[in-house]
């Protein structure tokens, strides 16, 4: 197979049509599928399911596509220094969930590399998402969280992936809420206490599941529950409605501002942020130095 054939099947995974690829690649629609099922015969698996609405990836093309992109990125840099004699901006792209802390890290490594030699991407999402983007090449580097209730379910899911995680931080659990929040004043919190306040959750989407939950006790019964898809939208339900929810106690101001506290939550529950990274895949130096940067605060954190 050729690099043009690789960027031929990359296209048609983004358009997820023979026909919209074929125009993006300006060549006709039988050369395409021409060159894709060349491809398939070679490597002796289907990387796209055709349908009738459309193309879907099967689940080794999507694998198969990661890899693809990481070899017509990596060519485009030989060609730009070897060839092109240009310079091309090196690539950080680091995926997470809803952590203000993993955000602050990311500014600070960009500030110390700057972004005239490189290009930066931060993903914050969904538990699955997270672990897809690192799969699949879209990201470097994945921070998450481990606890008892989800970790024998994730490290399998870790291990299928090809991925394994690496412990950062070790943190307690505690309430997130407004200043002005009826529980604010308190030095330790019982869930209990909560029962009458909505507990506000991140949405997870498809993967729904208590194990993808970025919360912990996410399977704990509570009488109010709503759903957020991101962390601005959470912070505005905890002033407007006295919601709450359950974080690591690391908490970044500079971003979320000082008009939230987190309370200690009564439980012997305990949360380990780690990274996941490709196995066998050296880090980078730029995912290196942002890892260092989120090790900062593990003297920032509520142990």
């Amino acid at each position: 197979m050729t690099i043009i054939q690789l960027k031929y099947a990359i296209t048609l995974a983004e358009e997820k049509s023979f026909n919209q690829a074929a125009k993006k690649l300006f060549i006709s629609q039988p050369s395409l599928s021409a060159a894709i099922q060349s491809i398939e015969k070679e490597i002796g698996f289907e990387i796209f399911r055709r349908l009738q609405t459309g193309i879907v990836l099967t689940p080794e093309g999507e694998e198969f596509i990661g890899y693809a992109r990481q070899v017509v990125e990596q060519y485009a840099l030989l060609d730009a220094r070897y060839l092109e004699k240009r310079k091309i901006k090196k690539k950080f792209s680091v995926s997470m969930q809803h952590y203000s802390f993993a955000v602050s890290a990311f500014i600070e490594m960009v500030g110390h590399f700057g972004m005239d030699e490189y290009e930066f991407a931060v993903h914050e999402t969904k538990t699955h998402e997270v672990i897809e983007n690192v799969k699949n090449f879209r990201s470097e580097i994945g921070i998450l969280y481990l606890n008892d209730f989800n970790q024998k379910v994730l490290t399998k899911l870790f291990n299928e992936s090809g991925l394994e995680f690496h412990d950062l931080l070790s943190c307690g659990v505690y309430v997130y809420l407004w200043k002005g929040h009826p529980l604010a004043n308190k030095t330790e919190i019982a869930l209990e206490d909560l029962s009458e306040y909505p507990c506000l959750s991140f949405d997870q989407g498809t993967y729904n599941s208590f194990y993808f939950a970025e919360e912990v006790l996410a399977n704990y019964q509570y009488k109010r529950l709503i759903k957020a898809n991101d962390r601005a939208t959470m912070l505005n339900l905890m002033i407007g409605v006295n919601g709450f929810t359950l974080c690591s106690g690391i908490i970044s101001d500079e971003l979320n501002g000082q008009d939230y506290y987190a309370v200690r939550l009564k439980t012997e529950e305990k949360m380990t942020i780690g990274y996941l990274k490709r196995k066998g895949s050296p880090i980078s130096e730029i995912g290196k130095k942002y890892l260092e940067e989120v090790a900062k605060y593990k003297d920032k954190g509520m142990i």
